[in-house]
């Protein structure tokens, strides 16, 4: 976005003293003209153009970059893209896991909920004291529409990992339920012949004892095969105006004792007042305690668990920050594929349903990791207002 140096127009910037009043007006009409001649051809370019400065103040915007985030033109040059893209900032100016600040060149995909539903692919390049009047430094970022693309191959790999799913879980439900039921009637029979039995004797106590582990291990697998029921049927959000906050200290209160057998620091920061959003609160107490159940399983040494919450314009964020393992690069990718574990005994299938609830909910899920350090995945549920645009959008 720089001017070359020793151009044209540096040679004749140069010699503005020397022009006369009449060289001037052609000077500025010359540059109007090739002012104009550029609008015309990046609004032409079928891909979004955004210039931001540091502040992500958005300074210059082509059409389909206007188009694309929902951006009118009284609104560039007021406009912040951070708060119509907050997965951007995120990953440009917040790195949670060691605290440093850096401006890199990246590429990025993104969910845009607002004016339209799209995947956008940014390639966001830092651009150094070029910016305003103050030379400010910024970013210049280039917005490719990756909808069709990616909604084709997403509805081919939904509809095979559905398939897949089903298929599983028809086999474990027949292969395993009709046995579970079996082994859990005839343990009911066994409890009501215990009742005959002297309860002060040695046998009672012995046959009782493991009556009770039968019986708590025929729930525990009657609860996997349930699981992968939820995965493949899920039941439609019932959305009613909801505290996420409440939602979140009841999941916290049921995992207390967890947290103290395996001496985990907890440190949760929580803003003064959250907006409420349309939510189901089981649901959303679901994802919570999937997101959470996962940090405590990748942590080791020192454990520590942080969890902040905030909101702007328009989401309620909650983000967790765990002192794990970390995820590596290739193994990414694959958080979300049915059956994807690094756990043993793990079923593969928590971050799944946790991506279906929150694209159900109109919500975003982001995960940034590094091996060695952790990993931060941040929740975003769009605010109330937000959502019935949306909807009102959508129909």
């Amino acid at each position: 976005m720089s001017v070359k140096k020793n151009s044209s127009l540096d040679r004749v910037l140069g010699h503005l003293d020397d022009l006369d009043s009449v060289n001037m007006s052609n000077l500025v009409e010359r540059l109007i003209r090739e002012r104009q001649l550029q609008e015309t051809v990046f609004n032409t370019i079928q891909d979004g153009i955004l210039v931001v400065d540091s502040s992500g103040i958005i300074q210059y915007a082509n059409s389909r970059g206007c188009k694309l985030i929902g951006l009118k033109d009284k609104d560039i040059g007021s406009s912040v893209l951070w708060k119509l893209v907050p997965d951007l900032y995120s990953c440009l100016n917040i790195n949670q896991l060691d605290g440093r600040n850096e401006s890199v060149v990246i590429s990025r995909e993104v969910e845009l909920t607002y004016p339209e539903h799209r995947f956008v692919r940014l390639y966001v390049l830092p651009i150094v004291g070029c910016i305003g009047v103050n030379r400010d430094n910024g970013y210049a970022i280039v917005m490719s529409d990756t909808t069709e693309d990616k909604l084709t191959t997403e509805e081919r790999i939904e509809s095979e990992k559905v398939s897949s799913v089903m298929m599983l879980a028809a086999t474990v439900a027949h292969e395993i339920g009709n046995p579970l039921n079996s082994i859990n009637i005839h343990m009911q029979l066994m409890k009501r012949q215990l009742e005959n039995v002297d309860k002060e004797s040695e046998a009672y106590s012995k046959i009782a004892s493991s009556v009770d582990v039968c019986t708590a291990e025929v729930e525990r697998l009657d609860g996997i095969i349930n699981n992968f029921l939820e995965a493949i049927r899920p039941s439609e959000p019932d959305l009613v105006d909801t505290d996420l906050l409440v939602a979140l200290e009841e999941v916290l209160r049921v995992q207390e004792e967890e947290f103290s057998n395996k001496k985990i620091e907890v440190d949760v920061q929580v803003a003064d007042t959250l907006p409420l959003v349309m939510a189901d609160k089981n649901q959303i107490k679901q994802v919570f305690f999937n997101v959470i159940n996962n940090a405590l399983e990748a942590m080791e040494a020192k454990p520590r668990l942080k969890i902040f919450t905030g909101s702007d314009d328009e989401f309620v964020f909650f983000q967790f920050v765990d002192s794990g393992k970390g995820i590596s690069k290739e193994d990414m990718q694959k958080i979300f594929q049915p059956y994807y574990t690094s756990k043993k005994g793990g079923h593969g299938l928590g971050m799944m349903i946790v991506q279906r609830i929150m694209r159900d909910h109109g919500g975003q899920i982001g995960i940034d990791s590094k091996e060695g350090l952790g990993t931060v995945i941040t929740l975003q549920f769009p605010q109330k207002h937000r959502r019935i645009r949306l909807l009102e959008a959508s129909q």
